[in-house]
């Protein structure tokens, strides 16, 4: 019986050992992945700067928001234009069927461009997708909204239960929204 007891004993510690060893490997992954897409940067050791300056962040992070926003009231303008005939009173996705329906909660008009419509929805399309490191075939058509006075879409949370949405790009992780 004392054999008993003893393997389990050494079972348990074994398996809290092989989770903090798996715990810390992801953890070695995500920071490597982190590194590799420029995210997460390590600190300079053959300047003089201190390694809690962040200008560089700021600077890649206001060069990729200048390069996401490049022509983007011509192109805004060029999606209104594209979607004003096809507007039409928005729809939430009904949890238990997967399809659209009216709802109180969202009160705006919209309409769906085509993915990779024509040459700047492409370009556009490239962008988003370079800014947010999500690939094109990932992301859903853009979306043009219009809110007017008093019109709203109350919070939520974004994303599907159903197979049927979640077939165009999978569920959503990233938001691109212009103005």
């Amino acid at each position: 019986m004392a054999k008993g007891k003893y393997t389990r004993s050494l079972g348990k510690k074994l398996s809290t050992v092989t989770l903090i060893f798996w715990t810390l490997f992801m953890l070695t992954l995500v920071i490597i992945v982190l590194l590799a897409l420029g995210i997460l940067y390590l600190p300079s050791t053959g300047d003089d700067s201190s390694t809690t300056d962040l200008s560089g962040f700021r600077r890649k992070t206001s060069e990729r928001l200048q390069s996401l926003s490049e022509d983007s009231k011509e192109e805004c303008e060029y999606m209104i234009n594209l979607a004003k005939p096809f507007m039409a009173k928005s729809s939430v996705v009904d949890s238990k069927t997967g399809k659209s329906t009216e709802s109180r909660v969202r009160t705006s008009s919209g309409m769906f461009l085509k993915r990779g419509k024509d040459k700047i929805i492409q370009t556009i399309e490239r962008r988003i997708a370079d800014f947010t490191f999500i690939p094109v075939e990932n992301g859903e058509g853009l979306q043009v909204l219009h809110y007017g006075v008093g019109e709203k879409y109350e919070p939520h949370y974004d994303y599907f239960l159903d197979a049927f949405n979640t077939k165009n790009g999978g569920q959503r992780v990233a938001t691109a929204v212009a103005q």
